[in-house]
């Protein structure tokens, strides 16, 4: 039998189990999504690709998606696609609260069921704010279809009175200013509009930043993802390419399984040290790796990373700002430099390898981007650190910190919850002094609930005063990307599950010794076995989101993702309607 004609057949495409069909089901899907205007040759077999979009007026960092969207749109025509836009929950940092965090696994649960659930072939991912790129990451990886990431772009860089300054950095920089008594209320309120001036996520290396990096570090992306700020209109020709190649990537069949390969998570934790990346960017990742199947642990970001220079003069480490990163060659060059460390051969969504897509990536700033063997900071990457206090670990960015307090040992200042750390903390008459560890508890997965952004804690402002711009902190929570100090944070087991760091009393020495990767609590095991005879765990969520989070949520070392999701499910078609 000559089948030559069959094999010149395209492939049938996920979508004509909708719109292929002919009879009361296919007229169905058809004759509805015709109530656009839509013609009926775009339903005929050519890729159907979505376009999972987080925009929200609520999320300032994605408030411009609805036009990248448009421009997705165009590439997908020029293609030959047909671009069908979704919306999916958006998680602002900015505004949400008590964190975004909390809702990451929600939103990877909407993303996943809207692709699985619809007539899709290949999906763009639009991904802007801290939490919605590891969301939509996640719920895609869980679909395993052909996948591209774009990101929203960071904002243009901050001015105010004749400097840059940089989202979240200067935040944190000129409020301890104000509780200082070097800055008025005034001037301080006089620079939130200086600050953020553009559209675009955090400008400075925050975990929006980050993340969008470790998208492009992946190979997630097209080149250049990482850095072209959001008013550059670059951004928008990067989005018109991007809905351009996500057609032939349906054509190809180079689903997300093909590129999130053991080897492209090396690469991403590699290149999360030369850019002195934020250490949310760990959580992520083991999350992402969970969901795709890929071998990960805490104990490789300390392997693979932690001797990596940082080579990028960034806030909140160094000085320049996104803007400068990108004028200065952004991703692409910093990847070169460390090219000697990478796989090359990782396969990338373009359809090159790694090594391809940066051989002659240039670099046109020496000071934003340093070479390899002169670099901004020495083993900058995350370290991670282990001990009676973190027997499953917890995590330091050195490249942040304060050197002289890398090792250190003081006595531990207790808050049991940021409640009580932010109705004590300026005391004048806190019993504390720069030698001091600040210990909160209960602000991990189960015990804020959602693991917020406050493992930075402000210092005493009498300690302020008298110019102390660093102490030793230890949390079970997360701090900003935009952040910077000594601060340990991540401390697994969570204090809310029983961790160590619930029994640590006011008055106990604790040792922190990053070189050693030790953190150690100075109290016998049968001191801390009455401790934890007289702890009593807090009181659970009662209904909604915060109970099921609560009671299936991972520790954080494991990624934080809820149980019940890890591993994915593919993109099977459900069962038809009736």
């Amino acid at each position: 039998m000559d089948d030559s004609n069959e094999s010149k057949k395209p492939p049938l495409r996920r979508s004509q189990a909708w719109f292929g069909k002919q009879d009361r089901d296919g007229f169905m899907h058809r004759s509805w999504i015709k109530n656009q205007g839509y013609p009926h040759d775009l339903l005929d077999g050519r890729p159907v690709i979505g376009i999972c979009n987080t925009w929200s007026e609520l999320t300032p960092c994605n408030g411009h998606f609805r036009e990248l969207a448009e421009f997705v749109k165009r590439g997908v025509y020029e293609a030959g696609g047909f671009p069908l836009e979704f919306p999916v929950m958006s998680l602002g940092e900015t505004q949400l609260r008590p964190t975004a965090m909390l809702f990451r696994n929600l939103a990877s649960m909407d993303v996943e069921e809207s692709i699985r659930g619809n007539p899709i072939d290949g999906v763009v991912l639009l991904m802007g704010c801290d939490k919605t790129t590891p969301a939509l990451l996640m719920g895609a990886a869980s679909c395993d279809l052909p996948t591209i990431g774009l990101s929203g772009g960071p904002m243009l860089n901050g001015k105010f009175r004749g400097r840059d300054i940089g989202s979240g950095t200067g935040v944190w920089q000129m409020s301890e200013m104000v509780r200082a008594g070097e800055m008025t209320m005034e001037e301080f309120t006089q620079a939130e509009s200086c600050m953020h001036r553009s559209k675009g996520s955090c400008m400075t290396m925050g975990t929006a930043s980050t993340m969008a990096s470790m998208v492009e570090a992946l190979g997630l992306s097209l080149p250049e993802n990482a850095a072209i700020p959001a008013a550059d209109t670059r951004r928008n020709r990067l989005a018109q390419l991007t809905g351009r190649r996500i057609v032939e990537m349906v054509k190809e069949d180079l689903r997300m399984s093909k590129i999130l390969t053991r080897e492209a998570f090396e690469n991403a934790i590699r290149t999360n040290a030369a850019i002195g990346g934020s250490t949310n960017a760990v959580i992520h990742l083991l999350a992402l790796a969970g969901r795709i199947g890929v071998p990960l642990t805490l104990q490789d970001w300390d392997r693979l990373g932690s001797e990596v220079p940082c080579l990028v003069d960034l806030q909140p480490s160094g000085r320049f700002l996104m803007e400068d990163f990108f004028y200065a060659g952004g991703l692409p060059a910093v990847m070169r430099e460390i090219q000697h460390l990478l796989h090359l051969q990782a396969l990338t969504v373009n359809g090159r390898t790694l090594g391809e897509n940066i051989a002659s990536a240039p670099c046109w700033n020496r000071e934003v981007i340093r070479p390899y063997t002169e670099p901004f900071k020495p083993a900058a990457g995350i370290a991670v650190l282990r001990g009676n206090l973190a027997p499953d670990g917890a995590v330091i960015k050195p490249s942040a910190a304060s050197p002289h307090l890398l090792r250190h040992r003081g006595r531990a200042v207790v808050f049991e919850n940021i409640e009580d750390f932010r109705a004590r903390i300026d005391d004048e008459s806190l019993d504390v002094d720069e030698t001091c560890v600040l210990v909160l508890k209960n602000c991990g997965p189960r015990g804020y609930p959602g693991m917020a952004e406050v493992g930075n804690m402000p210092l005493p402002p009498k300690l302020l005063r008298r110019g102390i711009t660093d102490m030793v902190r230890i949390s079970d929570a997360r701090m900003s990307g935009t952040a910077y100090g000594t601060v340990v944070l991540h401390t697994s087991p969570e204090a809310a599950a029983g961790g160590p760091l619930a029994l640590v009393r006011d008055g106990d020495m604790i040792e922190l010794d990053v070189p050693a990767r030790r953190l150690h609590l100075e109290v016998s095991d049968e001191e801390l076995a009455r401790r934890r005879a007289d702890w009593q765990p807090p009181e659970p969520p009662k209904r909604g989101w915060y109970k099921l989070y609560v009671e299936h949520v991972q520790q954080a070392h494991l990624g934080a993702d809820l149980d019940f999701l890890v591993g994915g499910s593919g993109a099977g078609i459900p069962r038809e309607s009736h």
